[in-house]
């Protein structure tokens, strides 16, 4: 399954980006980062369907929340970070 990965510095920030992504209507779901993508070792994510990027971007934008890194999953199950 594909599937992007919005990295964010906190637990609360996660909370913050996930709320504000259910409010806009898309589904969110928090996780700690996978070990491959965590630059600190202990970081959580926001895990959103492929599909919904965009629109997540925007309301993340409209509740004035800057998402720090963001990875898609590949058809091998690495990630690969998106430039934005």
């Amino acid at each position: 399954m594909v599937y992007y990965l919005i990295v964010c510095r906190s637990l609360t920030f996660a909370q913050r980006t996930a709320a504000a992504l259910e409010r806009s209507g898309i589904p969110a779901h928090i996780l700690r980062t996978p070990a491959p993508i965590s630059p600190r070792g202990c970081s959580h994510s926001v895990k959103i369907s492929h599909r919904r990027l965009s629109q997540a971007l925007v309301a993340l934008n409209r509740a004035g929340l800057t998402p720090g890194q963001i990875y898609i999953t590949e058809g091998d199950g690495s990630f690969r970070e998106v430039e934005l």
